[in-house]
């Protein structure tokens, strides 16, 4: 097996094998090196089986970073629609689940084999399973110390992914590289993961878990307010759903998060106005739009009762019952972690890397792809595509 290679990809998930392929298809010598035995896990278990492959909306703006400008290089050379080629090319079959997300039709499997095929064509060589204990720069290049001995290469590419998802074999290559060689980082964070709330406090919605329903979520305020509409799931420790997972990107720990559980109701005005033409209790009322398991967790936790009349109940205790679902504040005290998280946010700076080639500003040859680095999508496919955008951006610059 040859020791010499022009690059070296370490990390053989995503935008590992995205830049290894488009790298080797242009007649580079690429060696791909993993320390799992299992090739691409966390494609395999994305999209429950099937990956959220990409996203028809990627752009810009649903990224996180702190430089938010950073990603359009990247995401403008490579888009979606690039990626559609290819999976049409490779002949799998697709289907849109809604707002945008792509999904293959039969397994996560066909993006591997896929990308697997794509790297074979480019003749990449594979070090795997095969763990690299270290990387060493001098005049001439990189050596890498693995496993199965030492590498050579010109350039070294770091796709080892985030903090997420430990289990399955996740962890810090890239930021302790990053380190190694003088690259600050922004510090990580769980992302796209669940909520959890003080278990006193969430007592009262604990026999709740399981039921799912579509809201409006939100954190922050003025220009900083984030809001979406998906499914939001309750759990025994919290929350969790779609919803959650896309405003957990953006909540911070000590502030709260607002949940409208009728985003299509103005509640208030409706059981003022029920008041005169309804003969329902308040249990039955809400029962139309709500869960009745749901209905009778918020009004056991509101202290109201059930069989309370619309009609004997004062206005303001109707306001305030109103308010608490159109607007149900509360406060999380963290989240399930990186075991239970999709992504990785923060990483390394991107003020440290070239928007164009992903390189290390100060370290000539040296690069960072995919979730290793500060620049986070929502939920829905955009992370894969940063993935494909980021590293065939590295794959061409080589």
């Amino acid at each position: 097996m040859s020791k010499q290679f022009d690059v070296a990809v370490i990390g053989a998930g995503a935008a590992g094998m995205m830049c290894a392929a488009v790298a080797g298809q242009r007649g580079k010598r690429v060696v791909l090196i993993d320390h799992a035995s299992r090739l691409a896990e966390k494609i395999r278990i994305s999209g429950g089986g099937r990956c959220n492959f990409t996203n028809l909306h990627a752009g810009p703006a649903n990224f996180l970073s702190d430089n938010p400008h950073f990603c359009k290089s990247a995401l403008s050379r490579y888009t979606s629609q690039d990626f559609l080629a290819l999976i049409k090319r490779h002949q799998i079959s697709w289907h849109e689940k809604h707002k945008g997300q792509l999904f293959c039709d039969d397994s996560a499997e066909d993006i591997i084999r896929m990308l697997k095929a794509e790297c074979d064509s480019g003749k990449v060589q594979w070090r795997m399973p095969c763990a690299v204990s270290g990387i060493q720069k001098d005049a001439s290049g990189f050596t890498i110390a693995t496993a199965q001995g030492d590498i050579t290469a010109l350039n070294v590419v770091i796709a080892t992914g985030g903090l997420s998802i430990p289990k399955i074999g996740a962890t810090d290559f890239a930021h302790q590289i990053a380190r190694q060689f003088g690259l600050k980082l922004v510090d990580p964070r769980p992302a796209l993961v669940p909520l959890t709330f003080d278990a006193a406090a969430w007592q009262p919605f604990v026999a709740l878990a399981g039921i799912s329903l579509e809201v409006d979520i939100e954190t922050g305020q003025k220009k900083q307010k984030m809001v979406f509409r998906e499914d939001l799931l309750f759990t025994h420790r919290g929350l969790s759903g779609p919803a959650v997972l896309q405003i957990s990107s953006f909540w911070q720990p000590g502030t709260s998060i607002r949940i409208n559980l009728l985003p299509e109701n103005d509640l208030a005005q409706e059981l003022i106005e029920a008041k005169t033409t309804s003969k329902k209790n308040i249990s039955n009322y809400l029962s139309q739009y709500l869960p009745a398991r749901l209905v009778d967790g918020l009004l056991a936790a509101h202290q109201i009762q059930g069989d309370s009349r619309i009609a004997d109940m004062p206005d303001k205790r109707l306001r305030d019952l109103a308010d608490k679902i159109n607007r149900w504040e509360l406060q999380p005290n963290g989240s399930e972690g990186y075991r239970k998280a999709e992504v990785t946010r923060g990483g390394v700076d991107t003020k440290e890397l070239s928007q164009q080639s992903m390189m290390s500003n100060k370290v000539p040859g040296l690069y960072f792809v995919g979730e290793a680095v500060d620049v986070t999508g929502w939920l829905g496919g955009y992370n894969f595509q940063w993935a494909w955008a980021s590293g065939s951006a590295a794959g061409n610059a080589i």
